[in-house]
């Protein structure tokens, strides 16, 4: 009997997933509905949600709940394995805004966080972070500020054609570094927002 040996391939090194795209309000109070703004590259919750709860666990204490509304969200589990811990993900269709990310940190505290559609542009990305973070005007809704943006600048976020380097960050490519958020000027600039794989 004869056997034939393999040449031993070295183990392939693990790749980072990469960071959550997310921009939050850094003053610690509330002045409207919602307390920043998430990009995510996918709607798979099982895939985007470890990425997010790396990034808040050490800033808001550990998530051990979601909730939100399954209208763009095509899968649902109950429990999402993250760095450590599970996190329990329940659903509410009348209750949540189909924009809105519910996050619970046991005895610390509720956010919410619009959900920015992953199809969107940078630029569009960018006004709709910056626009979650502002702290003049009314309080709007998630959905409420995507139309007004859509309205403002004339068509949808999530019907803007991806820019090559968009469309290979979209598709799993390291994050394009022309997808920074612009500075804004006057007192309500990056300082009072904390933005994050941008």
């Amino acid at each position: 009997m004869s056997a034939t040996l393999y040449p031993t391939l070295p183990h392939p090194e693990p790749v980072a997933a990469p960071a959550a795209r997310l921009a939050l309000r850094t003053d610690g109070t509330s002045h409207g509905l919602l307390d920043g703004a998430w990009w995510p590259r996918s709607r798979d919750l099982l895939t985007e949600l470890p990425a997010l709860t790396d990034v808040l666990d050490p800033l808001w204490g550990r998530i051990t709940r979601i909730a939100v509304n399954p209208e763009h969200w095509p899968v649902i589990p109950g429990k999402i394995p993250v760095d450590g811990h599970i996190v329990k993900a329940g659903w509410f269709t009348p209750e949540i805004d189909p924009h809105t990310l519910l996050l619970l940190s046991y005895g610390t505290g509720r956010w919410d966080l619009l959900v920015i559609p992953p199809e969107t542009g940078a630029e569009s990305a960018a006004r709709l972070m910056a626009a979650a973070c502002d702290h003049d005007g009314p309080p709007l809704t998630a959905s409420a500020l995507i139309a007004a943006d859509a309205a403002r600048h004339g068509v949808s976020a999530a019907d803007q054609p991806l820019g090559p380097d968009e469309a290979w960050e979209y598709e799993g490519g390291a994050p394009a570094m022309s997808a920074a958020v612009p500075r804004q000027s006057g007192p309500h600039d990056l300082a009072s927002r904390l933005i994050i794989g941008m």
